[in-house]
């Protein structure tokens, strides 16, 4: 295991009815003047607009409102978010929403504490060190970001979508109450259930060893969605199995799965791409990209998806053909997402065989690899792009 550090101060509030504590976190945790950041008119439908401003409203809390944010949330948004923050001397933001809305957010919170172009952040030119506090209550259970320290936002100007990061970032607190995730399409459901586990994924093929603990706490979360991801395709209303989701997803990205190895990221960042040039929603993307990955890098270093089919699927271990017991691996993960109606290739999710090399492009951008499990090169990330066109 390698050496790391780990800090992670968010305050949790997770159950039913906690959005009525709204109002007491923000002044626990010193907001004044706060920005009620949101996407569409889902929460206004479902009361959960209501419930919150009426909370800081009988609190005395004023706020300003900027709602609209999309999946893979947009630039121009967040520079529209920073203005009215530095123009109404908001010190505090509430993010309600999913990864998206939180995401918009933190880079809202970063870019009002700093004179240059909040896009600097994303660009590598500059790096995040003041941020407003955030607060978030969560409606989608996907991203992660109510208890991570990432943001990722879509440049409009050049469609590329880029990630950022910074202590600073991780919510002050979050509201977390899994039947806020009962209205969900069962689409969105599994895509987000898939971008959980890809989350895990990503950390757990490493080539770090000794690494027992958090491969271990890795593959229990695996093994959860695939516990209760059908489970709530079946029972939309189940509280428990969404409950168990809603955690799985905060213990995906917040890193403590991921702490002390060498992490992946290459099949997030190749489907960056789908996501900024065709607006993917981004576990369907993933859901197309991740096994395709796999099955890409089985032939140079097989030894973490072994473990995978054998630990995650129970495949039975073969030691005269490893190979076949990792390949079974991948296809029980593709059986998985197809089963919870997930995307496996391009023509189902829009994306064009002749867009190939521009997103190659985009992605590798002059550096001469991606990812760590397996180092891919520019013809290794094409030729994974092209094994999506079936």
């Amino acid at each position: 295991m390698d050496n790391f550090t780990f800090y992670a101060p968010t305050y949790f509030d997770f159950g039913k009815d906690t959005e009525k504590h709204t109002a007491d976190l923000i002044r626990q945790f010193g907001g004044t003047k706060v920005l009620l950041h949101y996407g569409g008119g889902s929460i206004k439908k479902n009361g959960l607009y209501q419930c919150v401003t009426e909370s800081l409203t009988q609190a005395g809390l004023p706020f300003v409102e900027l709602g609209g944010v999309k999946p893979n949330p947009r630039s121009g948004l967040v520079y529209e978010g920073i203005a009215l923050c530095k123009r109404e001397n908001v010190d505090f933001i509430l993010a309600v929403g999913g990864g998206s809305t939180i995401d918009s957010a933190k880079a809202i919170a970063a870019g009002s504490m700093y004179d240059g172009d909040f896009l600097d952040f994303y660009q590598g030119k500059a790096k995040i060190e003041r941020a407003l506090p955030i607060g978030t209550i969560l409606t989608i259970a996907a991203a992660g970001s109510e208890g991570s320290p990432n943001t990722v936002i879509t440049d409009e100007k050049e469609f590329i979508k880029k990630g950022a990061k910074s202590d600073c970032l991780r919510p002050r607190f979050s509201i977390l109450n899994p039947a806020l995730t009962c209205t969900l399409s069962p689409y969105q459901t599994a895509a987000g259930c898939t971008d959980i586990m890809i989350h895990v994924c990503e950390r757990y093929f490493s080539n770090t060893e000794e690494v027992e603990i958090t491969d271990r706490l890795c593959e229990a979360v695996l093994k959860t969605i695939i516990h209760e991801a059908p489970r709530v395709m079946e029972e939309p209303d189940n509280y428990e199995a969404r409950a168990n989701i809603m955690w799985a997803g905060m213990l995906a990205h917040n890193n403590i799965c991921g702490v002390g190895r060498v992490q992946d990221w290459a099949s997030h960042h190749i489907e960056h791409e789908l996501s900024a040039l065709y607006d993917v929603t981004h576990g369907a993307g993933l859901a197309v990209i991740a096994p395709l990955w796999m099955r890409y890098v089985l032939e140079s270093n097989p030894h973490k998806l072994v473990l995978f089919a054998t630990r995650v699927w129970d495949v039975a271990m073969d030691e005269s053909d490893s190979h076949g017991v990792a390949l079974k691996g991948i296809e029980a993960f593709e059986a998985f997402l197809k089963k919870i109606g997930m995307p496996s290739s391009f023509a189902e999710i829009g994306a064009k065989e002749e867009d190939i090399e521009l997103m190659t492009d985009k992605l590798m951008n002059g550096r001469k690899t991606e990812g760590n499990y397996v180092k891919l090169t520019w013809d290794d990330v094409r030729k994974i792009y092209e094994s999506a066109v079936r």
